[in-house]
């Protein structure tokens, strides 16, 4: 479930908040600033929901801190304050929505469901990579080469396999020595031949059959990723 941090100083939002956001969340109640702050030492969020007028002072400044250092976290202001000049202050403080009381329990939870929901989606799609000869699925460890027929087949990889290939993926076209991919890979405190990086990428393009001119060797320093784009 996700963590979602409240930051306000009413007792009669909290619980309404709370009603709201059960069935998607575990929601966090920090009643000031202070507080606030050290539950975000301690955990991290997925959302946080925050108050303009703390009784420690401003949620804006609240805001530019929290992204000034995690610029990943979304925040929504949940204030009483409709003061345009405060709307314009918060979204530039890198809030991503404005939500005034009293709101309507249902409609916070259909703004915080549909953001979450776009970060998932987000996340998914970094994590998967895609070329045209080759998808890895990395949310599954999955590793589909493409067949004649444009469609994409399934391979099995080892453990160390797939390490090398993803290791290889996050940097199309960059060239690897074969001492680094040993460190990186492998370990320095693993005493290892440089030369097993050659058997274990040959074993590595065996199993991806036609696709395999993916993995270019580089004479005399090592090896690059170099798939074609879609």
């Amino acid at each position: 479930m996700k963590k979602i941090l409240l930051v306000e100083d009413s007792k009669e939002i909290f619980p309404m908040v709370n009603q709201a956001l059960a069935t998607i969340s575990e929601l966090t109640w920090a009643k000031s600033i202070n507080e606030a702050k050290e539950c975000l030492e301690s955990t991290k969020f997925e959302l946080i929901l925050l108050d303009i007028n703390l009784p420690d002072g401003s949620g804006i400044d609240l805001c530019y801190k929290i992204q000034s250092s995690d610029p990943s976290t979304p925040i929504f202001f949940l204030t009483a304050n409709k003061d345009l000049s405060q709307k314009v202050l918060g979204f530039s403080a890198g809030a991503d929505d404005y939500i005034t009381k009293p709101f309507e329990p249902l409609e916070l939870k259909v703004r915080v469901e549909s953001k979450l929901k776009k970060i998932d989606q987000l996340n998914e799609s970094l994590l998967n990579l895609k070329w045209k000869e080759i998808e890895i699925a990395q949310s599954k460890q999955e590793v589909s080469i493409n067949s004649n027929d444009n469609t994409y087949e399934k391979i099995e990889l080892t453990a160390l396999e797939y390490k090398i290939l993803t290791y290889l993926a996050e940097k199309p076209q960059h060239v690897f020595p074969r001492d680094q991919m040993l460190n990186d890979i492998w370990g320095e405190n693993v005493y290892v031949y440089s030369r097993s990086v050659d058997t274990h990428v040959s074993k590595l393009r065996k199993k991806l059959k036609h696709v395999s001119h993916i993995i270019e060797s580089v004479h005399g320093v090592g090896y690059k990723f170099i798939p074609t784009e879609l």
